[in-house]
């Protein structure tokens, strides 16, 4: 395993290959959060760094994580454990929005450019945000706002992430892992232990249930989506929101009932055979044999935590989702 940390010295002239001890632990996760490189460097070889300096991570020649020098903590031994993070850092800033008429993806450019940010490929979103205002909020709450409203009104899944140094948005269906006759595939023996949960007590309702308060007609409207079935099996678990003018209320109503009108299954794997591909958002399939169940399934990884240790790489997922592998 080819490993090659560079960090740049303090004024960004020149970039070093820090000795690293006790290896490279590279973390993402699908909200709310910045990527994340923690390293330990020998401070009596350790190059003129600070915070703000660039750091960069290749594996075999695979493009890892491109970030900042956010923190140094620094020992009696002299080493300094390096907390970096990726430009999804900078969306912890706050501010006030107002706008109009913009999809998520048109939001994101808008933010994008005006915090100075990098921007790769940003897919298309479909709904069209009629009016929305973001008053004291991180820009990160912002974009997922935008992108809960693409969910909730189209069905639609998107995955933002920073990708080497540039803001991503693509379509979950993209983001699968390998391809249709070669999914990367999990099971008991890449993965050294698993700790599996299935549950109607968080995010499953079975019955939707919309209002919006009508000023032009002076009245309420109220929009109902439900599945018999699953009330008889499971007694009602209902959602309730608001809408806001311009939503389409049934649609709505729909596309919330089809993403939680199901089982959550949430997935911890420690210790599987590390693939460089997988990121906070991929897509993996899943095979193991519980004794009473099966898996055999499609599931969002909501957290990775990669680690580069002496030859060796590793990683700790955690995942949630159910579509069945045929």
């Amino acid at each position: 395993m080819d490993v090659e940390l560079l960090i740049a010295n303090d004024t960004g002239t020149r970039a070093y290959l820090p000795p690293v001890e006790e290896g490279i632990e590279w973390l993402t996760e699908r909200r709310s959060t910045p990527g994340t490189l923690t390293f330990t460097v020998l401070g009596e070889y350790a190059p003129g760094f600070s915070e703000g300096s660039a750091v960069r991570l290749k594996v075999d020649g695979d493009d890892i994580f491109y970030g900042f020098v956010f923190q140094q903590g620094r020992d009696r031994d002299r080493t300094i454990k390096v907390t970096a993070y990726d430009q999804l850092r900078y969306l912890k800033n706050k501010d006030t929005y107002v706008y109009e008429n913009k999809t998520a993806a048109q939001f994101i450019r808008m933010v994008a450019a005006d915090f100075a940010l990098e921007t790769g490929t940003i897919a298309d979103t479909a709904f069209t945000i009629q009016s929305r205002v973001e008053e004291n909020t991180s820009l990160y709450e912002m974009i997922e706002n935008a992108l809960d409203l693409e969910l909730t009104n189209s069905g639609e899944l998107y995955v933002f992430y920073d990708d080497f140094g540039k803001l991503t948005l693509r379509h979950l269906s993209d983001m699968y892992v390998g391809r249709p006759d070669a999914y990367l595939m999990i099971d008991e023996e890449t993965g050294e232990n698993f700790d599996y949960t299935s549950s109607i007590d968080g995010d499953t309702y079975n019955k939707i249930k919309l209002t919006y308060d009508n000023e032009d007609t002076g009245t309420r409207e109220v929009y109902i989506a439900q599945d018999g079935t699953n009330i008889n099996r499971w007694g009602i678990l209902q959602y309730f929101d608001t809408l806001y003018k311009g939503e389409n209320g049934q649609a709505k109503a729909d596309a919330l009932l089809k993403l939680y009108d199901r089982k959550t299954r949430t997935l911890k794997i420690t210790n599987a055979i590390g693939d460089n591909r997988v990121r906070a958002g991929s897509m993996v399939v899943i095979r193991l044999d519980l004794g009473d169940t099966k898996l055999s399934h499609f599931m969002l990884v909501e957290s990775c935590r990669h680690t580069y240790r002496q030859g060796e790489h590793w990683m700790d997922l955690t995942l949630k989702g159910g579509e069945f592998v045929g």
